[in-house]
C-alpha cells in the first residue's frame, strides 16, 4: 500500500512550530484522501532525530495512548516522511 507516496492523498494541513517546549518542536494536522481530518501530530526531536508523534489521549492510569496510529511501518514512515518534509519546507530545524 502506496498511500502516503501520494501527495493528492495525504497532505499536511497546518503546521505550527512552537519554540521553548523542550524536544517538542511543532504540532500538525493531516488530512487523508480528502476525507478525514487527524488532528495533533507532533514534531519531536527525539534521539535519533526528528519524528513525529500521533496523537495521544491519558488513560486512567496515567499512561499516554495513541488515538490514531498507522497499521504498518510503511504507513508511519510515509506520515513521517510527508509531515517532516512540509517542517523542514517551513525551515525547521
Amino acid at each position: 500500500m502506496r498511500i502516503v507516496e501520494t501527495k493528492d492523498m495525504v497532505k499536511v494541513d497546518r503546521l505550527n512550530k512552537v519554540e521553548d517546549m523542550g524536544s517538542l518542536r511543532a504540532f500538525a494536522s493531516l488530512t487523508i484522501m480528502n476525507a478525514f481530518v487527524v488532528k495533533g501530530l507532533k514534531v519531536v526531536n527525539g534521539v535519533n532525530g526528528l519524528f513525529v508523534s500521533m496523537p495521544s489521549q491519558k488513560g486512567k492510569d496515567d499512561k499516554y495512548y495513541d488515538t490514531f496510529f498507522p497499521l504498518t511501518k510503511e504507513i508511519r514512515d510515509g506520515v513521517n516522511k510527508v509531515v517532516l518534509a512540509k517542517y523542514n519546507e517551513e525551515g525547521g530545524q
